[in-house]
């Protein structure tokens, strides 16, 4: 009987969540102040912007009026070059694998990683007036930066991968059993990518769109590289953020620039609401 070991005391169960507790309010703590930390700065930029009246003068401003059509009809164009151009690759990217497809997913990736100011250079240097395609562009009467065309290249250079990855995520992951029903019914292959493919893909390819659409409205450095920053030609509204900057005036700095956070978060918030609104779905057809 002595060679048996004595019994331990268990510790006491109410220890355990007071532990967890202690804990659990540091991470909460923590969040709250990565949280301020991330919200507040933008926070207090939009709502100087709407005390002191600068963001309902700004409205009124014809440079920013004349930079936020700017921005809303090239971002417009080049969210069509990304999904004309883009959403054949994300398809081949989703479908096919082949020697090199790692490649080219990584050079389709690339601009995302990129500092802004690089890809506008990279876009000058192939399509500048002494550039690689610079030269026999501008001998067919082409000419492209320092244009509102070069706005519109630099914005859909950075922002179709957001495009292209959402897409090649949402067209991979629908049901090859549906597709190869509908094909059994007769279905054609453009058929079946409306029909099938493209609805059950919405969700991604919706967010890709507004993600990439938010690219294309905050894109700076690729735009000025390219494109410079001509007033009604060139200068959408983050570049008019630093020219009223750079200027002296930073009413209308912060004015310009509350425009872009409000125009932001009504796209974070339409992405959230798609993410929800599939999950409600899903939840009602289980």
């Amino acid at each position: 009987m002595d060679d048996v070991l004595p019994v331990q005391p268990r510790p006491s169960p109410r220890a355990r969540p007071a532990e967890r507790g202690s804990g659990g309010w540091s991470l909460v703590g923590l969040g709250l102040l990565s949280g301020l930390f991330l919200g507040l700065p933008v926070a207090v930029l939009v709502v100087r912007s709407v005390v002191d009246g600068s963001l309902a003068n700004a409205l009124t401003t014809k440079v920013v009026l004349d930079a936020l059509s700017l921005s809303l009809v090239t971002t417009a164009i080049s969210l069509f070059l990304s999904v004309a151009f883009g959403l054949p690759l994300a398809v081949v990217l989703a479908r096919h694998r082949f020697r090199g497809s790692g490649w080219v997913e990584a050079i389709v990736d690339l601009p995302i990683v990129l500092p802004p100011s690089v890809a506008g250079l990279a876009l000058l240097l192939l399509l500048g007036r002494r550039g690689l395609l610079g030269g026999p562009l501008a001998a067919a009467g082409i000419e492209l930066p320092f244009t509102t065309i070069a706005v519109i290249l630099a914005q859909a250079f950075v922002s179709a991968p957001f495009f292209i990855r959402s897409a090649r995520s949402g067209i991979a992951g629908v049901d090859h059993d549906l597709e190869d029903a509908a094909r059994v019914d007769g279905a054609s292959e453009l058929q079946l990518f409306r029909r099938i493919t493209i609805p059950l893909a919405g969700t991604a390819l919706a967010a890709g769109l507004v993600m990439t659409w938010a690219r294309s409205l905050g894109e700076f450095g690729a735009t000025i590289m390219f494109a410079g920053n001509i007033e009604g030609k060139t200068a959408t509204l983050p570049l008019v953020v630093y020219s009223e900057f750079q200027g002296g005036d930073l009413d209308g700095s912060v004015a310009a620039a509350a425009i872009l956070v409000l125009a932001a978060f009504g796209v974070l918030v339409a992405v959230r609401a798609l993410h929800w609104g599939r999950l409600l779905d899903l939840h009602r057809v289980g």
